[in-house]
């Protein structure tokens, strides 16, 4: 796959637990950001990213190419993730 996908998560979240279990179900590889594992100035430096992202600043916000996926949505992962694997 040519685009990485990003995933920024709560530890505690349960829509953020669904959506990588399902990148992994499928052999998705992806990067993951815990965001409540972090403090300081490189938990401002996400939030500030993820607030571009998704001003709601809910999670998880999933990033694949230049497509963003708010909430655990399968059928916009599917065709997000099928789009990346065409390119």
């Amino acid at each position: 796959m040519s685009a990485d996908i990003k995933v920024y998560a709560l530890s505690t979240c349960v829509h953020c637990k669904h959506a990588k279990e399902y990148l992994e179900e499928h052999k998705i590889p992806f990067d993951c950001v815990h965001v409540d594992f972090l403090s300081g100035e490189e938990r401002a430096k996400i939030m500030d990213i993820v607030r571009k992202l998704n001003p709601a600043l809910s999670f998880p916000t999933i990033v694949i190419g230049d497509k963003v996926i708010v909430g655990f949505r399968r059928d916009e992962l599917e065709q997000a993730v099928s789009e990346c694997e065409k390119r």
